[in-house]
């Protein structure tokens, strides 16, 4: 199985990036053989398209990790079963569970922190963009 842990640092910074929407460090991933981190970047922006791209390419485990961040209990319980301890711990800090949150301060992870700082982020604007009454569609 992959893991986030199984990257270079310039390619996590990279994804990192993409996460925050720079599109160069998307294409720079794209052009360079790492199009599983930015379908996983996508994923954790709620692009349902890069989620099955993850599940149907061999990163599943990506793809669980996006439903695990976003607090959905199978996707929580799959990582767990399959023994992805880190991205099981990474989804939780994501979700600011504050054990999680400390093994990543307690290890010194500043890269995984600052990553976990951006998805908390987009995850506070998605709980937003869901409760803004001018965003909700007229049927």
């Amino acid at each position: 199985m992959h893991c986030l842990t199984d990257y270079d640092t310039k390619i996590l910074i990279a994804f990192n990036m993409s996460l925050q929407g720079d599109k160069k460090f998307s294409e720079f991933l794209m052009q360079n053989g790492f199009p599983e981190l930015e379908a996983l970047a996508e994923a954790i922006h709620s692009n349902i398209q890069a989620l099955e791209w993850l599940a149907k390419n061999g990163y599943p485990e990506f793809a669980v990790l996006s439903n695990a961040i976003d607090d959905e209990p199978e996707a929580i319980e799959w990582l767990e079963k399959y023994h992805c301890d880190f991205l099981s711990k990474f989804a939780a800090a994501c979700r600011k569970d504050p054990r999680a949150m400390k093994w990543f301060a307690d290890n010194d992870l500043k890269l995984f922190i600052m990553m976990i700082a951006n998805i908390q982020n987009i995850l506070m604007y998605q709980s937003w963009d869901a409760s803004d009454i001018h965003k909700f569609r007229r049927s």
